[in-house]
């Protein structure tokens, strides 16, 4: 197993690599105020950002202030939203959510994870992307791309979202943590995906354990089964 001292090497070439591929990153998500990142991040839940994008350019201008979403009518919010998937608990979370900031929080969006994680719908992962993106607080964001890239990388031998995020917590440096996230997941998308990494074409190809001590024996098959894919097209084509 990776020691802690690799761990930290590995992350600062992680961080390195990324920057050079991945120089200028933010969001994906769609928004203008900090309510719309919430309201958005609760829509992506199971759904692309780009789906999600889509639908928030209509809603947003539909329900132009949180006030409004907090007096929204549920059974045309649901069906606004719709395509995002999950759209009747989604529905009824955004105006939950909505009237709690405006009643409790004075329609203001709370800099804290533990009261940001009281709102309905919001979980770790949404709490810490409002930290780090609207209030520039060091935060570590763990969905499913940071989550596999950071396991295939060595950082960690974890499924726990808490667990990963307290353990990148030590090796990531504050000040790199929102935008190493946001790199994660451009990279997750483009190259490290889940069934066919372009391990070839990888930035951190030199360092990356692959993490094939980690996966679980379905996946190893599955990532060992594309790397003899890749290798066989390069030989063919040479």
């Amino acid at each position: 197993m990776v020691d802690k001292l690799n761990k930290t090497e590995i992350c600062k070439k992680a961080i390195k690599a990324l920057k050079i591929v991945y120089p200028k990153v933010q969001c994906t998500l769609n928004y203008s105020y900090p309510y719309q990142l919430l309201i958005a991040a609760r829509l992506a839940a199971q759904c692309t950002d780009k789906r999600v994008n889509i639908i928030t350019k209509d809603l947003f201008t539909k329900y132009s202030s949180l006030e409004s979403f907090a007096s929204a009518n549920y059974e045309e919010l649901k069906d606004i939203i719709k395509p995002c998937g999950f759209y009747k608990i989604k529905a009824k979370d955004i105006i939950c959510m909505c009237k709690m900031l405006k009643e409790k929080y004075k329609s203001s969006v709370p800099q804290d994870i533990d009261e940001l994680t009281k709102l309905p719908g919001v979980g770790r992962k949404t709490a810490n992307l409002i930290l780090g993106d609207i209030y520039k607080k060091p935060s570590i964001v763990v969905d499913t791309h940071c989550s596999r890239v950071t396991r295939r990388l060595g950082l960690h031998g974890s499924k726990s979202p808490i667990i990963i995020e307290n353990i990148l917590k030590e090796i990531v440096p504050p000040y790199e943590s929102t935008d190493f996230c946001h790199r994660l997941v451009e990279h997750g998308r483009n190259i490290c995906r889940s069934l066919k990494p372009k391990c070839n074409v990888c930035c951190m190809d030199t360092f990356c354990t692959k993490n094939l001590i980690y996966e679980p024996e379905s996946r190893k098959k599955a990532v060992l089964k594309a790397d003899r894919f890749i290798n066989n097209t390069l030989r063919t084509s040479r």
